[in-house]
Order: structure tokens, then C-alpha cells, then sequence
């Protein structure tokens, strides 16, 4: 089957790198990625998901997570200052001064000129929506968004490729995801969908373009 929908992630894809939101990160409160991540890997241990599952579930509120990164900074890191860690309202703060990937945003409006539908297939938090929806500021061009905290699925999980699937009324062979995460691309896959491992988006458009084979759906 051709192609006709195309779903782009969010966070490393649309959003800066996931590395470069951790450094700027660090530089606006002092606490590291490795800090971070460990913090909140001992927040998801009683519930025994992965470090990202509680909020991008909503297993949890954003104060709930709040208030567990603050308990477990404080216990794995005494010496550590996180006085500039406004976990509360993480989503603003991680967020704030960073810009849409605007290679992406070209590649999305080139796929959308070009009759594709185009999505959005994010793990992400409720909490943080209108903050990253308004950085992206796609919604004008964007036909769908599955978002893991809406659904209760997550990627790599086969579910959320078939939901997906399911709400732009495609067939998995029609659908493309075009993701930073190998197991992610992986995922969609083995689910029978096409797939781009996101390393830029010069390359990200130019496998995309030779894998939808430069047609045009009127």
C-alpha cells in the first residue's frame, strides 16, 4: 500500500535534541541529565515503569512527580541545589526559550502540501500541552495528535502504533513515523509501518522523500 500519513514525534524531532533541552536545562538550575534521570528513575520504581512512564502515563500529576523529584534529588544528591528547579511547573520552565525545529516544520508543510495527512505521535505529559503545543504552533497544519498521556499508551508499545493507525483511518502499511528513537522506529516497524530514524532533518527529508517515492496524493 502507498503511504499516506505521516506521523512525526515531538520531543527530539519537532523540539530541539533531547541532549540540547538537558544542557540548557542544567544551565538554567545547576542539575544534570544523569541527575535528572536517576531522580526519576526513583520516582517510577514503585510503580515499576519506565523513568519517563509516570507522567507521560498520568499514573501521576505533575505535583505528585513534583514532589517525588524533589524528595529523591534531596536523597540521592544531599549537596545538590535544586532551588532553581521549578518542578511544579516543569513543562514551562523546560521549554521556555526554546524554538521548533524549523527543518521540521518545512518538512510538515511540505508532506501537508503535498495531500499526506500529517500527525503528531508524542510521549508527553498533560500538564505540559499548552507549553509544547504553543512552541510547535502547528495545529493549523497538524490532521491528528496521539499523545501517550491522553491515551495511556506509550511508544514503543504496539498498542499506540495501532491506535494510531486506527484514528487516521490508514492501514499500518500506510503510515511512516519519523522518530529520533531506534526502538521507537523499531517498534512502528514490526507494527507494519514505515519508518526514518530522525538524525537531521536534511537527512530525515531526504529518506522521507525517496520513501513515499516522491508521489503526490491529490
Amino acid at each position: 500500500m502507498t503511504i499516506n500519513t505521516i506521523w512525526f514525534d515531538f520531543g527530539g524531532v519537532l523540539s530541539p535534541p533531547i541532549d540540547e533541552l538537558y544542557t540548557v536545562y542544567q544551565r538554567k538550575t545547576g542539575v544534570s541529565r544523569v541527575e535528572m534521570e536517576a531522580a526519576m528513575a526513583e520516582v517510577a520504581r514503585p510503580l515499576g515503569v519506565h523513568f519517563l512512564a509516570p507522567i507521560e502515563l498520568a499514573m501521576i500529576t505533575q505535583r505528585e512527580w513534583a514532589k517525588g523529584m524533589r524528595e529523591a534529588l534531596t536523597r540521592l544528591y544531599p549537596d545538590l541545589d535544586i532551588s532553581r528547579c521549578n518542578f511544579d511547573n516543569h513543562g514551562e520552565q523546560w521549554f521556555q526559550d526554546h524554538r521548533v525545529n524549523p527543518g521540521v516544520v518545512e518538512l510538515v508543510t511540505e508532506m501537508k502540501e503535498a495531500g499526506f495527512k500529517v500527525g503528531i505521535l508524542t510521549n508527553n505529559v498533560i500538564e505540559w500541552e499548552y507549553s509544547w503545543r504553543t512552541m510547535v504552533g502547528l495545529d493549523h497544519l497538524v490532521d491528528l495528535v496521539v499523545d501517550s498521556c491522553k491515551v495511556r499508551m506509550r511508544k514503543p508499545e504496539p498498542r499506540i502504533f495501532a491506535l494510531s493507525a486506527e484514528r487516521a483511518r490508514s492501514q499500518p502499511s500506510e503510515c511512516a513515523l519519523i522518530d529520533d528513537l531506534d526502538e521507537n522506529c523499531a517498534a512502528a516497524r514490526a507494527c507494519g509501518w514505515e519508518a526514518v530514524v530522525f538524525r537531521d532533518a536534511a537527512q530525515t527529508a531526504a529518506e522521507l522523500r525517496q520513501l513515499v517515492g516522491g508521489a503526490v496524493i491529490s
